[in-house]
């Protein structure tokens, strides 16, 4: 009786024993067979054919932006934003002084970088970027986002606008849907898109923060739209698009006391910024029109010494002798209210309207003169160009 208890405590001690290490190495030994349900089937192993005949697996269905995303905008338009890099050289003005190498030496010639962004405007090349951009620059390398490289070729610039077309040689590419600037409202959504400090295109969101921006010292004809989206060194030439992907202005400047963006930016509004491009186009240069007067804002003080009623206008302090405005019969002291249908409440308002004249076409001034209303017919002539404007080359 002994031994056969003493067999039974063996065998159940290997048979435990052999349990422990089939479990711990081998459980898939000791899995049950999977249980066959009517109308499954087991998945075949990764790489294992298909039977012949049996439906393929159906694919994942795609996944959809979430409903307030602006991928789709960005999609549509950020193929029609490039980098500019731009170089130029420079050599000490005293360079070629004998006594000045003599003293300092051989300073040789200096290599200056730039850059900037641009936007394809139309499929056979044209470009719209900022004069500050390529200004002075030797050499002009356009960079697409398909990481295709071209020499970009200067058309012409506007300094006034701080506008310039470029040209570039390349087949299929990507051109920009223009929007509607004249119907922004303060507070649609935009999208700013650029190349800011050289890290590779970057898109930034926001909304428009005011209109009409004007006497910020910037160009001679301002009428930004101003927005809270981050605009940064880099994002000069780029483009301001709506929510659909359509060009609504170039960015051209910000406010900043650091460099960097503190949600102070400035855009040209795309229908300034074609009528730049069709005239440097068609002309070679912007025609603007030009009548001859010295603008000064209306202030009360001024009011008062001129002895007129304070209103909405812009008084005239210098007429040219000889020039359309003095041929037209208006005098130093009229304050200019009016041209055409649109109001002038500003002395930015009274140049823009007036550069949007067209030479040789007569248009209607309504002044105050002496606390009365008075029309003259104003017949512009061709703006002066403006030094540093660069022509089709």
């Amino acid at each position: 009786m002994k031994r056969l208890w003493l067999f039974f405590t063996q065998a159940v001690t290997v048979l435990l024993a052999a349990y422990f290490v089939v479990t711990t190495l081998k459980p898939g030994w000791l899995a049950p067979p999977a249980a066959s349900v009517p109308g499954t089937a087991a998945a075949p192993d990764a790489g294992a054919a298909l039977p012949q005949g049996a439906p393929a697996e159906p694919a994942a269905a795609p996944s959809l932006p979430a409903p307030d995303s602006l991928a789709g905008a960005v999609k549509k338009a950020a193929p029609a934003v490039v980098s500019i890099n731009t170089s130029r050289t420079t050599r000490h003005p005293y360079s070629h002084d004998p006594w000045f190498r003599f003293f300092f030496g051989d300073q040789g010639a200096q290599q200056h970088a730039g850059l900037g962004s641009g936007v394809i405007m139309s499929a056979d090349g044209y470009l719209l970027t900022n004069n500050h951009v390529i200004e002075d620059a030797d050499e002009i390398e356009v960079v697409l986002t398909d990481a295709r490289r071209v020499p970009a070729r200067v058309i012409g610039t506007d300094p006034d606008s701080d506008l310039a077309v470029l040209k570039i040689q390349l087949d299929k590419l990507p051109v920009i849907e223009l929007g509607n600037s004249d119907a922004l409202q303060v507070g649609d959504r935009v999208l700013a898109i650029g190349n800011p400090f050289g890290v590779g295109q970057t898109v930034t969101s926001g909304i428009v923060s005011a209109l009409g921006r004007n006497q910020l010292g910037i160009n001679t004809f301002e009428n930004f739209i101003q927005t809270d989206a981050a605009i940064n060194p880099g994002n000069s030439g780029g483009a301001l698009v709506d929510a659909s992907g359509r060009l609504l202005g170039i960015n051209t400047a910000i406010y900043s006391r650091s460099g960097g963006s503190m949600g102070i930016g400035f855009a040209i509004p795309v229908s300034a910024a074609q009528q730049v491009l069709d005239g440097i186009i068609k002309e070679g240069h912007v025609v603007r029109g030009w009548i001859g007067v010295e603008p000064t804002d209306l202030t009360p003080e001024l009011a008062e010494t001129f002895g007129i009623a304070p209103q909405p206008g812009v008084i005239i302090t210098g007429v040219l002798n000889g020039g359309p405005a003095a041929q037209a019969g208006i005098r130093p002291g009229d304050v200019i209210t009016r041209i055409d249908e649109h109001a002038v409440r500003n002395v930015s308002e009274l140049l823009t309207r007036i550069a949007a004249l067209r030479p040789g076409a007569p248009a209607t001034f309504v002044l105050q003169r002496r606390g009365e209303r008075a029309e003259v017919a104003v017949t512009p002539q061709q703006r002066p160009r403006p030094r540093g404007a660069r022509q089709r080359r």
